[in-house]
């Protein structure tokens, strides 16, 4: 699955309209490092005609929503049913959707890049913050008080966001950081996330983070997932209970699974492109060519060279 950048954010947010992808853009923003945007939800879906759906799945940034409305979140392996308000706080790390259950929606949400959070050199790093860690909670049902808070800090973002003030991308990035500490301060509703079909979630979300790495592009790019741990981790998930899951629900190893999704994109790469053996072995997560090679050759009887031939 490949990743949906800023740019791609716009273009797939106008898809079907009349509306002009620059438009959307909030002014100056090309003279800050990094980027940011902050949108009206109700305002938005109306002026794009569009029911309110989130037309992006994998991302490059972060993103802060204030979800006012029935919806169904689904993060990781968890699933929230939302009733009336909440906050979520989003990670390009970890997949996740949300889905309205009725036409009543209203709130706001902010996309951001972490060359934005960490470009005034505040020491800032979003990953090593619990409310963006991958074993956090980043959904969190509010209160009306709660949420009227929240509204009033996306206010504040949408008037300074409009305003010539010179540093107005300064004093967002304050208002972002009061939003991120709004979250950490909330208690995790642990009780009211949905266990219901929970293996089945963790067998789709491992097909999804296998799946976003491909394909290789590049003989400089490489997997970070290669192993059942690797992703076991980016899961939050016990690696036994992982494995264990996967074998119930596919029939197969998680070693398997990986290994056969690794055999066929070696085969794209030795078939399609010109790169050598050892950078297709490097871009493929393996050390030695000599265990990519043995590696090839046990899933199909050649060697890597012999196959390319």
């Amino acid at each position: 699955m490949k990743t949906t950048s800023i740019d791609e954010f716009y273009k797939n947010l106008t898809e079907g309209s009349d509306i002009e992808p620059s438009s959307l853009l909030p002014n100056d923003i090309k003279k800050e490092i990094g980027h940011f945007n902050v949108f009206n939800t109700k305002e938005l879906w109306e002026k794009l005609r569009e029911k309110p759906f989130m037309p992006y799945d994998r991302r490059a940034y972060y993103k802060i929503s204030l979800i006012r409305g029935k919806n169904r979140a689904e993060y990781a392996d968890k699933v929230i049913d939302i009733e009336k308000n909440a906050i979520l706080f989003a990670t390009p790390k970890i997949p996740y959707h949300y889905v309205p259950q009725d036409i009543y929606q209203s709130g706001h949400f902010c996309v951001f890049t972490s060359e934005f959070i960490t470009g005034n050199k505040n020491g800032i790093e979003l990953d090593e913050l619990p409310i963006f860690k991958s074993d956090g909670y980043p959904i969190f049902l509010l209160t009306d008080e709660e949420s009227t808070e929240i509204e009033f800090i996306f206010q504040k973002i949408h008037k300074e966001i409009n305003s010539d003030y010179l540093y107005k991308y300064d004093l967002i990035r304050n208002y972002v950081s009061e939003l991120i500490h709004f979250g950490q301060k909330l208690q995790p509703i642990t009780a009211l996330y949905s266990k219901h079909n929970s293996a089945a979630r963790v067998s789709s979300l491992f097909i999804e983070l296998l799946e976003r790495q491909f394909p290789i592009e590049s003989p400089h790019q490489r997997l970070e997932l290669k192993t059942a741990k690797d992703f076991a981790t980016r899961l939050s998930i016990h690696v036994n209970h992982f494995n264990k899951v996967l074998k119930e629900n596919t029939g197969k190893t998680t070693t398997e699974l990986i290994s056969s999704r690794l055999t066929q994109e070696a085969k794209i790469l030795l078939k399609e492109t010109d790169w050598n053996v050892s950078e297709i072995a490097y871009s493929l997560g393996f050390e030695e060519l000599a265990h990519f090679s043995n590696f090839f050759k046990k899933q199909t009887t050649l060697t890597p060279l012999s196959f390319r031939t």
